[in-house]
């Protein structure tokens, strides 16, 4: 059970936040705008929306996955970044380091790592078990 706990959480790590943070992090050196909080929720699970202007237009854009700010209430002003040729691609200023994705990346590998750990002393003991 821990070792498939350990693969589960390693590959939540691995193929999932770390990548996210990744994308947080490409765009630091997007375009800046004042934003609000269009439609809040969980947006570490990538469940909110922002409004801002860009281009002369209005834009209402999905916050990545790993985002944070999830306890602010619709309508709360912040700053975001956004790619100058797709503005719907959108993260706010705050997360750029790589926000709470990063933070679950490296908790979900050090959960797996000692899972994994845990895992391999069993076996062990298992193994000098059957010897006796």
């Amino acid at each position: 059970m821990s070792l498939a706990l350990g693969l589960l959480l390693g590959a939540l790590s691995v193929l999932v936040m770390w990548p996210a943070a990744q994308h947080l992090r490409s765009l630091q050196g997007g375009e800046r705008a004042q934003a609000t909080l269009h439609t809040s929720g969980a947006c570490m699970a990538g469940q909110c929306e922002v409004r801002f202007e860009a281009g002369g237009r209005t834009v209402v854009a999905d916050l990545p996955v790993g985002s944070g700010g999830g306890r602010q209430s619709a309508g709360a002003a912040m700053t975001v970044r956004y790619q100058a040729d797709d503005p719907r691609v959108v993260a706010r200023e705050d997360d750029l380091g790589g926000g709470g994705a990063a933070l679950l990346a490296w908790i979900a590998g050090g959960t797996a790592a000692l899972f994994l750990a845990v895992s391999g002393a069993a076996a062990v003991f298992l193994a000098r078990q059957r010897r006796s």
